[in-house]
């Protein structure tokens, strides 16, 4: 299968923890955490409270306030006001100044105290800067663009529905069935049906989501073309897609559990029976 070119996953570059948890080592599974969590002595000492409840900084409240709004948001991020910086900043008014309606926007300075949680939550202690990220307000990262970037590369920053609900669980490092389907569509149930006994497993459950994807959608033309699913499918079609993006299988109509989870454990994605991530562990939420 090819590698999905999601718009926006290569800000995964940038920022490791946004990309699959599950390859690179995600912890405890559920079971050992609780377990590690009934080891600990009943008087453990707990830290005392904050005399002041800490207040978020401009990205962490820009990002929720947007999330609440529905709309998009664009943080632009910088370390100082070194030429670059100011050059790309003209830039990214510009581009905001086009997408008021759907979109909101905040400047961050990554050397600004208060701004350590947005600086850590996408761990860009090291990233090159300027670096504008866009949002979508589910959280999905659908943009990133370091250093240099135009105008242009901005307003193509907003991706469809579904691209949104499939990036998000693959940047959480959670694998993805994208269901492609409709009142059209012949197998519709019985594509689902080992989507939904993969799903139902212990082993997958909190590391499995599903997106149904429906291919007359206008607004999904291009991701459907990076699915190589044609709008027109007779059939039902589900695609298979594991962190950070890769599709490793596309099925056409019925589907079993057990083929499912022989693609993932022929994939080589750190996910087998045992869960997924070294030693099958399951994607953190």
């Amino acid at each position: 299968m090819k590698q999905l070119h999601l718009v926006g996953l290569g800000v995964a570059l940038l920022a490791g923890s946004l990309t699959a948890v599950a390859l690179t080592g995600c912890g405890h599974t559920a079971a050992q955490t609780g377990q590690t969590q009934a080891q600990k002595p009943k008087d453990e000492p707990k830290a005392l409270p904050d005399a002041m409840p800490k207040e978020p900084g401009r990205g962490m409240a820009a990002i929720k306030q947007a999330a609440e709004a529905g709309k998009y948001l664009f943080v632009f991020f910088s370390k100082a006001d070194d030429e670059q910086s100011l050059a790309m900043r003209k830039v990214f008014d510009e581009a905001m100044k086009k997408v008021a309606d759907r979109a909101q926007w905040v400047a961050v300075n990554t050397s600004d105290p208060s701004e350590k949680d947005i600086v850590e939550k996408f761990d860009l202690s090291r990233a090159p800067m300027p670096l504008v990220l866009a949002l979508a307000p589910n959280g999905a990262i659908t943009g990133g663009f370091p250093r240099k970037f135009e105008e242009k590369d901005l307003l193509d920053a907003f991706g469809s529905p579904a691209t949104e609900k499939v990036m998000k669980p693959l940047q959480d490092g959670k694998l993805v069935f994208v269901c492609v389907q409709n009142e059209k569509t012949k197998s519709n149930e019985a594509a689902m049906q080992g989507v939904r006994d993969f799903k139902a497993d212990a082993r997958y459950a909190s590391a499995t989501e599903i997106v149904t994807l429906d291919p007359a959608d206008k607004r999904e033309a291009e991701f459907l073309a990076d699915l190589q699913v044609p709008a027109d499918t007779a059939e039902a079609v589900t695609v298979f897609v594991v962190p950070p993006g890769q599709a490793i299988g596309k099925i056409e109509g019925a589907t079993s559990k057990d083929a499912l989870i022989d693609l993932l454990s022929k994939a080589n994605t750190g996910c087998g029976p045992g869960g997924c991530g070294p030693g099958g562990c399951a994607p953190k939420n």
